[in-house]
């Protein structure tokens, strides 16, 4: 562009200028018309300057103060350990936040990856762990908890509570403490993923006073914690998670964000509100900033990162999933109460078999009731197994990890039926993760649109290649594309007429 020229108002040069975020851009009007268009440089028919448009400046600043972070992402937990290690540790280095996915390990596996993490992030605050509700093992959720707040683990994230447990209380007011000018200080940062403004309405407030009283009497908090979070939110971040992948309510994020984030302003306003769900391009991201989000958090798309804990062979099947290529399906941590998780439909028959698995829950009252032949079949296209060696399994694991379950299972036919089948559905996610010879089919993958959604964008750019698929690439282009399409929109609503091809920003390698 000349010194004279008075500025940019069509082609390549004006999707060049449009993009160009990290500069501010100056808006000329062109004399014949008054149509704007776009200058790098002030010039005399210069009729105002759009600032430049920073990923780090998305969302709420306090976030990333807060939380000794770069940008206002979250790589969010996925259980079984698939957010895992390496991620955690690609996405502290780089100044960003995960949470390690913890839901459905074994204590001891649990034991040895936080001590990996504690070792290999010496001296960083910004990465995290899951705590997942877990109503039918509370003695396993309050373990959980209790090894993640000995471990020192600097930001807590619980997902799928209906209600306030123990556990959470105990994550929330553990190492609370005060200033001489009464400030609250967290030593374990709490973010909540809810779905429903009830739900939410629980975390913006203090923790119900009984559980609080009865956390003192059992000395897991002091009475200086005690009172502190009789008085304090139970968390200081909301996930609201819209229509993702694992547990979901399937709710759009445009209903339930706002609401939220109107709920939040009216209850405790300094509790930040970000959004998850259906987060798999950048036009995505940048309408969740737009709706308020304080920050984003991905799931389904990190399963196709290089450092996502599950095989190859379920990464290429994610691959291939387009927007609609998903489906709801029975989940194993809540069968009895009918909840649901989503999951990848295409290539697997995993979401059909399930649901079958839960409609034959709910008919019968016991397995001896379910007819021979259904039963046969389920033993050959289900299970690969006997229903009676499936039982053996199933009470050799509960034997050892709640026995109670097992007493339980022997008094109660429509129980161990309940666990019998839950050694499908928790078996499916496992063998996805391993990749499992021969089970390919039986694969669990939680999956939400936004893995067709990310497969669109990135045909044909650098990141189609598995092999340069990190997470924090991933990261850094959906925050570098909502960037640019937040400044687009800027630039289309004071009135400068831009090309398509400004909103579609193509992924690339970034610094």
């Amino acid at each position: 562009m000349s010194d004279t020229a008075p500025g940019v108002f069509h082609g390549d040069g004006l999707v060049e200028l449009a993009q160009r975020v990290a500069r501010p851009v100056h808006l000329v009007a062109r004399e014949r018309d008054g149509a704007l268009g776009l200058s790098e440089r002030p010039r005399p028919a210069a009729v105002g300057t759009v600032p430049a448009m920073y990923p780090e400046w998305l969302g709420d600043r306090s976030f990333a103060e807060t939380h000794q972070v770069r940008f206002p992402y979250v790589a969010g937990e996925m259980a079984y350990g698939i957010a895992g290690v390496e991620m955690v540790e690609a996405m502290a280095r780089e100044e960003m936040l995960a949470f390690f996915g913890a839901a459905g390990l074994g204590l001891a596996r649990l034991d040895r990856d936080l001590e990996r993490l504690r070792t290999g992030l010496a001296g960083r605050r910004n990465w995290g762990v899951n705590l997942i509700h877990q109503p039918h093992d509370r003695a396993m959720e309050n373990e959980v908890a209790a090894r993640l707040l000995r471990a020192g683990v600097p930001k807590i994230s619980v997902s799928a509570f209906m209600d306030i447990t123990p556990a959470v209380v105990r994550c929330s007011g553990s190492g609370l403490r005060a200033d001489a000018a009464g400030r609250i200080f967290r030593r374990t940062a709490l973010f909540a993923k809810v779905s429903r403004p009830e739900t939410a309405e629980l975390f913006l407030s203090p923790p119900p006073a009984e559980l609080v009283r009865r956390l003192v009497r059992d000395g897991e908090l002091t009475e200086d914690e005690g009172r502190l979070a009789a008085r304090t939110p139970v968390v200081d971040d909301i996930t609201v998670e819209a229509d993702s992948g694992g547990h979901t309510d399937g709710r759009p994020l445009v209903a339930v964000l706002p609401a939220v984030l109107a709920l939040a302003r009216r209850k405790n306003p300094g509790v930040r509100v970000g959004a998850a769900g259906g987060l798999g391009d950048p036009a995505a991201v940048a309408a969740a900033f737009a709706l308020g989000a304080a920050y984003v958090v991905t799931g389904s798309v990190n399963q196709m990162s290089v450092e996502a804990a599950v095989s190859d062979e379920a990464k290429a099947m994610l691959a291939q999933a387009g927007v609609a290529d998903v489906a709801m399906a029975p989940a194993a941590d809540m069968f009895e109460l009918g909840a649901k998780v989503q999951v990848l439909r295409r290539g697997t028959k995993f979401a059909g078999r399930a649901a079958r698995l839960h409609q034959l829950y709910t008919a019968h009252p016991s397995l001896e009731s379910i007819p021979k032949e259904t039963r046969q079949a389920l033993e050959r296209e289900v299970f690969g197994t006997s229903l009676d060696d499936v039982w053996k399994l199933t009470e050799e694991y509960w034997s050892q990890r709640a026995p109670a379950e097992v007493t339980r299972a022997h008094a109660d036919p429509k129980h161990r039926m309940a666990l019998t089948f839950r050694w499908y559905l928790g078996n499916a996610a496992a063998w996805a993760v391993d990749g499992a010879p021969g089970r390919r089919f039986d694969y669990q993958l939680w999956c939400g649109p936004a893995a067709g959604a990310f497969n669109t964008w990135v045909a044909g750019s650098f990141l189609a290649d598995p092999g340069r698929r990190s997470v924090t690439q991933i990261a850094r282009n959906l925050l570098q594309g909502a960037a640019v399409l937040t400044r687009a929109h800027q630039l289309r609503t004071l009135g400068v007429r831009l090309p398509a091809e400004v909103f579609d920003f193509r992924p690339r390698p970034l610094a």
